[in-house]
């Protein structure tokens, strides 16, 4: 039998089987364009992904108290630098006291006695002191890696919700398309088994079917709350409406496109890698510490005082006792020294010590190898999942293609009598199933493409605003 193309379209004549109510490609149209719109993917108050980025860096409370912890140890850092300058103290005293002698001709002497001093600190030699400060220096530099690694984590949350939200509207558009062929199905096969061309069959499946996906509807509904609310939450506003990716669909290529590249670069870059070198720096210099701790540490002193006297009281003269005084007197008094501290024995506290830190330097490096190793493997696996996504998406492309010219050979089939309705359903569910899967695989390639210049170490806003050219204007 030889069916020319435009039989789809004509009218049956009377005597034939009448023509069943396909999805036909405007029908088809309408379907989504309305699931769409049900879903408020048309409206002018959808946002792009770089302003949703700007909106959550200020509102993301962990990327907030990464801010916090760096300014907190830039101070502690200046708390340390002071060991390396002088320190200046000021005092003042002041004493009163009675003698009461009566067997001494001076019976009665009250003295009042005040004084003022400055005093000044520099420290010469001290390699504890000096460790201490290189210490500080490498917080700060963990403090400021762990803030950058938490605005490229804070990238990558932001784009995984944000392409979540689009896959559960693709979702839920392909369910909602489903549903309206299902339902033009279902008359078509209502109508056919009225006038006797079709059996109940027919009529059974649509029904089923219909049945089937107003459950995934709901499901479908769900997941779209509740992936809206995840993103909601990283930005702090209610009823975001993502923009999706533009048509046609271009996507980025991985460059370099060399496995080594990428892993030499997260072994140079990767912030996990880059504070767990830091803290083996921090490790050697505790050991330095420790070291220190069994040298001499040399100081100066300078020291200013101003003294004053006040003395009066009662005597004895001619048998009489007689007041005397008050008697004043006053003087500068200064001193420069240079003191010398050397431990000489402590109960092998130090020596242990050292024993210790000596123990956790080897620790610290076993950790920076085995990180070094995991983020090695984490970048090819990474890698190795891009280059598998982008066949994957080739496939998927020629899938829906394919898909689409099964459904129109099925819905012809359909008209003649040699396909039966569910052959129809299953035809339109499998086209529908392959755009959303293709859909998702390109969020997932984007999202991959950024956590693989995470793992790098290079993610950077740069990157977030050229996954964002890619959305729909």
């Amino acid at each position: 039998m030889s069916l020319s193309r435009s039989s789809l379209f004509r009218r049956p004549s009377a005597g034939t089987r009448p023509t069943p109510g396909r999805l036909r490609r405007p029908a088809m149209a309408r379907a989504i364009a309305l699931a769409l719109a049900g879903l408020g993917l048309g409206s002018v108050q959808a946002q792009s992904l770089q302003p949703l980025y700007e909106a959550a860096r200020d509102h993301d409370a962990t990327l907030e108290s990464a801010r916090l912890q760096t300014d907190g140890t830039r101070l502690k850092a200046a708390q340390s630098r002071a060991l390396k300058g002088p320190s200046v103290d000021g005092g003042a005293s002041l004493a009163a006291s009675t003698a009461d002698t009566p067997w001494s001709s001076t019976r009665t002497t009250h003295n009042q006695q005040g004084q003022l001093t400055l005093t000044a600190r520099q420290s010469l030699y001290n390699r504890a002191n000096d460790a201490t400060i290189a210490q500080s220096e490498r917080g700060v530099a963990v403090a400021e890696s762990q803030l950058r690694a938490a605005q490229q984590d804070l990238m990558l949350r932001l784009t995984q919700a944000y392409f979540d939200v689009l896959t559960a509207q693709d979702a839920l558009a392909t369910v909602r398309a489903n549903r309206s062929a299902i339902a033009e199905q279902l008359a078509s096969a209502k109508r056919n088994f009225e006038v006797g061309t079709a059996t109940i069959t027919d009529t059974r499946e649509a029904e089923a079917r219909a049945d089937l996906v107003r459950a995934q509807e709901i499901a479908a509904e769900n997941d779209l709350e509740t992936t809206g609310l995840a993103l909601g939450q990283l930005v702090g506003r209610d009823g975001l409406q993502p923009r999706p990716l533009a048509r046609p669909v271009t996507l980025p290529a991985l460059l370099p496109d060399d496995v080594e590249a990428w892993v030499a670069q997260a072994e140079a870059n990767n912030a996990q890698l880059a504070q767990l070198r830091l803290a083996l720096d921090v490790a050697r210099l505790e050991t330095d510490k420790a070291r220190a701790a069994l040298s001499p540490t040399v100081s100066a002193s300078a020291t200013l005082a101003d003294t004053w006297t006040r003395v009066s009281g009662r005597t004895v003269s001619s048998g009489q006792e007689v007041p005397f005084g008050p008697n004043r007197g006053s003087g500068l008094s200064g001193s420069v020294g240079v003191a010398l501290n050397m431990p000489l024995y402590s109960g092998e506290s130090l020596q242990n010590r050292l024993k210790e830190t000596l123990a956790l330097e080897a620790k610290a490096r076993a950790d920076l190898e085995a990180a070094r190793r995991s983020v090695a493997q984490g970048t090819r696996s990474a890698f190795q999942s891009l280059r598998s996504l982008r066949a994957r998406i080739g496939a998927l492309q020629a899938a829906e293609a394919s898909s689409a010219l099964a459904l129109q050979a099925t819905q012809l089939g359909y008209q003649v009598g040699v396909r039966v309705n569910l052959d129809v359903l299953n035809a339109q569910s499998q086209l529908n199933g392959a755009q959303r899967d293709l859909a998702k695989a390109r969020y997932d390639l984007l999202v991959g493409q950024l956590k693989l210049r995470q793992l790098a170490g290079v993610l950077a806003e740069p990157d977030l605003q050229a996954t964002d050219a890619l959305l729909a204007r």
